[in-house]
């Protein structure tokens, strides 16, 4: 059984990136377009793997990790974010990621980041 992961991003073209990059090893139980959906989304699938964007509306990224890290079984998140975000990449390793990739991506490096913090 392949493993749950939930895809976080404001933009529908990188959500439909990620999903691509990790359909054929993963089974993708949702999607959300900012923190609060993301957080939902959790709640609801409980999933292995969440690829997380940092700045979206409504609750970044960084926000929506802690929130998911501090429950009782927190899943896997790997931001998947900008070169020029490096600040917010530090915040979002103290708020719990355990991970990153960098936009733009090649399918095979958010494959690889995420096998490397399972």
């Amino acid at each position: 059984m392949a493993p749950k992961l939930v895809i976080v991003d404001d933009s529908d073209f990188q959500r439909t990136m990620v999903r691509q990059a990790v359909q054929d090893d993963f089974d993708v139980v949702g999607e959300a377009g900012n923190g609060i959906e993301a957080v939902e989304q959790f709640e609801q699938h409980s999933p292995d793997v969440v690829t997380m964007d940092i700045m979206m509306p409504e609750m970044d990224g960084v926000a929506a990790t802690e929130r998911i890290k501090s429950s009782d079984d927190p899943p896997v998140v790997v931001m998947v974010t900008s070169v020029d975000q490096q600040e917010k990449m530090k915040e979002a390793v103290k708020a719990g990621a355990d991970g990153y990739v960098t936009k733009p991506f090649e399918p095979e490096d958010v494959l690889s980041e995420i096998a490397s913090v399972l």
